[in-house]
C-alpha cells in the first residue's frame, strides 16, 4: 500500500491516549481505520456539511453519522427542538406526548406500519423484531443474507461460507454455537437458495430479515423480483418478512426502500434519521404482530431510555422537515450529480467505477460491473479504495473508512460542496493513475 501521510498531530495524540483506556481506541470497530490503514481522525465539532477535527482541519462529510444527519450538522430545526426539550428534562423514564407524536408520524408515512415500539438503537430494533417473529410463529430459525448487517446481536453475527446457503457459524468470539445454529444464511439476490432452505426447513423458519437496499456491503439493491419472491415464500410458509430499514428508512425516500419497491413487509426496523442524530431505534408493523409485545403479549422487550424526550423531539422535527415538498427529489439530485461526476472522472483516468444513488444514500466501488451480492464487493482489490480514501482525506473529504460502507449526503450539501468534492476526486484519481494500481 502507498505510504500514508496524515497532517493530524492531535488526532494521533488522542489515538495514543484512547488505546490506553478504550479497547482498540474506538467505541465502534469501523472507526478504527482497519479497513483503510492510518490513524483515525478525532473530531471536535461539525456544522452543515462539514466536520472539524481536533487539529482544526475542515472536511466535507459523507458519513453523516452513518446516515443520521440527513439535514446536516447543527440543523436549526433539530437544534431548536432539542433545546426546547432540554428545558423540561433529559429523561423521564415514563410516557411522554412526543413518543405518541413520533409513532403517529411514522405510521402516517409508512403504510406497512400500524403500530410502533421505540427503542434506543438499530441493534435493539432488529433483535426485538426477530424475537417477535419467533414468538408469533413459535419457530426458531431465521434466514439472513451474506453481507447484510443487522447489528451485533448474537443471531446476526454469522458468516455464510462459500456454498449456496449454509448453516451459520459464529463470526465473533463469545457467541455460543447454539445461538448461531438457528441462523441460516443465503447469498443476497439468490432466490433459489432461499427456496431450498424453505424446502428443507419448511416448518422451522420464523422469519426472513433483509436490508432491501444493503448499506454494509457498499450499496447494493435487492432485485425487485427477488424481494417479491421472498414475500411470496413467507406467505406460503407462514413466516414473517422483516425489512431492516435502519439505514434506508427516511433516507432513500419518505416511505423508505419498501416504498421504492412497493413491497410491504410484516415488520420494519428503523433508526438513524428518526432520531434526528440522537440514539434511537424502532420496530413497526402490523397490529396483530406488534401486540405480541409486552405488556399486551408475552414477548418481552423493555428499555429505561426508550422514547427519550430529546431523541423523540429531534426525530419529530426531522421527519416533519422531510415531509416538505421536493425534499428527497432535491437530495437525490445532489447524490446523482456527485456519482455521475465521479463516473465521468473515473473514465477519464481509465479507472473502473460503478455505483448507485437513491435519495440521500450513495455507494461506489472500483469495478466495471454492478455488484449484486457481497462476494462481488469482496473480490475487488482493497488497495483501490484504501488509496482513494486517503487521497480524498488529503483533499479534506471524509468518506466512510471502509470499502464495504455506503456514503451519505445531506440537504446541507450545496452544489459548490459537490464541485469541491469532484475536484478532490479528480486529484485522487490522478494519483491512482500515477501509481498504476489498475
Amino acid at each position: 500500500m502507498p505510504t500514508i501521510t496524515q497532517n493530524n498531530t492531535q488526532s494521533q495524540f488522542w489515538h495514543k491516549q484512547s488505546l490506553d483506556v478504550i479497547p482498540g481506541g474506538v467505541n465502534s470497530p469501523v472507526r478504527a481505520f482497519k479497513g483503510v490503514g492510518g490513524t483515525p481522525i478525532f473530531f471536535e465539532k461539525a456544522k452543515g456539511p462539514h466536520l472539524y477535527d481536533v487539529d482544526d482541519n475542515q472536511y466535507i462529510d459523507y458519513v453523516g453519522s452513518w446516515g443520521a444527519m440527513i439535514h446536516g450538522h447543527q440543523a436549526p430545526i433539530i437544534q431548536k427542538a432539542i433545546l426546547k426539550a432540554m428545558e423540561q428534562t433529559t429523561s423521564f423514564g415514563a410516557p411522554t406526548p412526543n413518543e405518541v407524536r413520533l409513532a403517529a408520524k411514522v405510521i402516517e408515512l409508512v403504510p406497512s406500519v400500524e403500530k410502533l415500539r421505540l427503542v434506543n438503537s438499530g441493534t435493539e430494533a432488529t433483535m426485538t423484531a426477530i424475537r417477535m417473529a419467533r414468538a408469533y410463529t413459535k419457530r426458531d430459525k431465521i434466514i439472513k443474507f451474506e453481507g447484510c448487517y443487522h447489528g451485533h446481536a448474537d443471531p446476526f453475527l454469522v458468516k455464510a461460507g462459500s456454498g449456496l446457503a449454509t448453516f451459520g457459524q459464529p463470526d465473533s468470539l463469545g457467541i455460543p454455537k447454539v445461538c448461531a445454529k438457528d441462523t441460516l444464511v443465503a447469498p443476497y439476490n439468490d432466490l433459489n437458495a432461499v427456496k431450498k432452505l424453505f424446502e428443507q426447513y419448511s416448518s422451522e423458519i420464523a422469519a426472513i430479515i433483509i436490508e432491501p437496499i444493503a448499506g454494509n456491503m457498499n450499496m447494493i439493491f435487492a432485485e425487485k423480483d427477488f424481494l417479491n419472491g421472498l414475500k411470496k415464500l413467507t406467505e406460503q410458509y407462514n413466516s414473517i418478512l422483516i425489512f431492516d430499514e435502519v439505514m434506508t428508512g427516511f433516507r432513500v425516500g419518505l416511505t423508505g426502500a419498501q416504498g421504492y419497491f412497493n413491497i410491504q413487509p410484516d415488520i420494519t426496523t428503523f433508526g438513524k434519521v428518526i432520531g434526528g442524530g440522537l440514539p434511537v431505534g424502532a420496530i413497526g408493523g402490523h397490529k396483530n404482530l406488534m401486540e405480541i409485545l409486552a405488556p399486551i403479549g408475552g414477548c418481552y422487550q423493555a428499555g429505561t431510555l426508550s422514547g427519550n424526550p430529546l431523541a423523540t423531539a429531534a426525530g419529530l422535527a426531522s421527519l416533519t422537515a422531510l415531509s416538505e415538498d421536493n425534499f428527497f427529489e432535491n437530495l437525490e439530485e445532489k447524490s446523482k450529480s456527485l456519482l455521475d461526476g465521479m463516473h465521468k472522472l473515473s473514465h477519464k483516468y481509465d479507472i473502473p467505477l460503478s455505483g448507485d444513488a437513491l435519495g440521500g444514500m450513495l455507494g461506489f466501488y472500483f469495478s466495471g460491473k454492478k455488484a449484486s451480492c457481497f462476494q462481488d464487493i469482496a473480490n475487488i482489490p482493497s488497495i483501490l479504495f484504501q488509496t482513494f480514501f486517503h487521497q480524498m482525506l488529503a483533499n479534506n473529504i471524509y468518506l466512510p473508512p471502509s470499502m464495504y460502507e455506503a456514503a451519505f449526503i445531506s440537504s446541507a450539501h450545496s452544489s459548490e460542496t459537490i464541485k469541491k468534492t469532484l475536484l478532490g476526486a479528480e486529484n485522487s484519481f490522478t494519483k491512482m493513475a500515477e501509481l498504476n494500481l489498475i
